[in-house]
């Protein structure tokens, strides 16, 4: 009888194993192994989770990349560990950055733009998420999501454009994500000042999608890109509280849809390395190929949120 059990327990197990590998399969890897010797990276939030990946495996195929995160000690943990992990020394260096807060953009910028004559790649990849009851304001006074996620990427791509342009294949990457299909975004209300937070999260991932499609049209000198990552194991919504019956619900879906941070990694250095994507700008990627998203955009939308996102950013930054 306990022979029987355990067997029917191995079977399970095996099978469900399969399931997960099959799924796997289908999330699509790099396969390339293209160099990136003198190239220049810029990615933010750099120093854990997709972005750490992608500092890792940037740096194995020779790139400088320069770590935009908030803490010094973090972005040195991760630098000291992939030395370790990748057994060389590679070309990395920590410029502070907190997408809060305008001034620290700007500080960060100046600094990237004395030391480095030209950026070949900015990875804009730092992203926060919170309950929607935190009620959590930038440093300017915009609702958290919309000002780092969107706005505060928005002012360090314009502020790094010009050097970007002197790139050599110069690329914008946006990690965007699959919740951007269910945003919404009101052009008169774009911080929540009259009406209720409710997917603020994917409200901001919209509107940074919007933003790199806008980009590429306004700029044929940078090839951008936006992408989805998958569900990545990651502390990302380390602020949310779950209960106990809600984790323990969660843990088989998290088995089968849920990624390593590798595996979160892999279409970001896609769009970072693939040679067959320098014909292609404006488009949108998942699983390292191309996605149709479900969420209708429209070109007016897009044009009128630049202005919108424009005047907010010029407002708010006339003191730097």
């Amino acid at each position: 009888m306990a022979y029987t059990v355990i067997l029917y327990v191995a079977s399970a197990c095996f099978i469900l194993y399969g399931i997960r590998k099959h799924r796997e399969s289908k999330w699509g890897k790099c396969n390339n192994n293209v160099k990136l010797n003198g190239r220049i990276v810029v990615i933010t939030g750099a120093n854990s989770g997709i972005g750490y990946e992608t500092t890792k495996e940037l740096s194995r195929r020779g790139a400088r990349v320069i770590l935009a995160c908030r803490s010094s000690e973090k972005a040195d943990e991760a630098m000291n560990n992939i030395k370790k992990e990748l057994n060389m020394n590679p070309k990395l260096e920590f410029i502070e950055l907190d997408l809060s807060c305008f001034q620290s953009i700007h500080s960060f910028t100046q600094e990237v733009m004395k030391k480095y004559k030209r950026i070949d790649m900015l990875i804009n990849n730092a992203g926060v998420s919170y309950p929607k009851t935190s009620n959590l304001k930038t440093t300017e006074g915009f609702e958290i999501h919309m000002g780092v996620n969107y706005l505060g990427h928005v002012l360090l791509t314009n502020l790094l454009l010009d050097h970007l342009k002197e790139g050599d294949k110069p690329k914008i990457i946006n990690v965007s994500s699959l919740l951007h299909q269910k945003g919404t975004l009101d052009l008169e209300d774009l911080n929540y000042e009259n009406r209720p937070i409710q997917r603020a999260y994917a409200d901001s991932k919209l509107a940074l999608t919007y933003f790199g499609q806008e980009l590429a049209k306004r700029n044929a000198d940078v090839n951008v890109y936006n992408l989805c990552p998958g569900w990545v194991y990651t502390n990302l919504f380390r602020y949310h509280k779950y209960n106990f019956f809600y984790t323990l619900m969660a843990l088989p879906i998290a088995f089968f849809f849920m990624r390593s941070k590798k595996q979160g990694a892999e279409t970001v250095i896609y769009c970072a390395t693939e040679p067959r994507l320098d014909a292609e700008t404006g488009q949108f990627y998942r699983n390292c190929t191309k996605f149709n998203s479900a969420y209708q955009f429209d070109d007016e939308t897009g044009r009128e949120l630049w202005d919108v996102t424009t005047k907010i950013i010029q407002e708010k930054q006339q003191d730097y």
